[in-house]
């Protein structure tokens, strides 16, 4: 029996996806990433993609602590 293995290829979003996503200009974006801030990238060659689910945990992480 032949049984083909199916993976789901991740949702990958693009600087100007994810910076809309998190509601962000894609300036802040940038100089958040560029100084360590932001959600890890995927690079794939000289471009970055982001995980929603990076996203969304960096996201919680801004929350402000009372």
């Amino acid at each position: 029996m032949d049984e083909t293995v199916r993976v789901q290829a991740p949702v990958l979003l693009n600087v100007d996806e994810a910076a809309e996503w998190c509601r962000i200009s894609v300036g802040t974006l940038n100089h958040l990433r560029i100084h360590g801030r932001f959600a890890p990238a995927v690079r794939v060659g000289k471009r970055c993609f982001w995980m929603p689910q990076d996203l969304l945990a960096w996201l919680e992480a801004q929350k402000e602590r009372v």
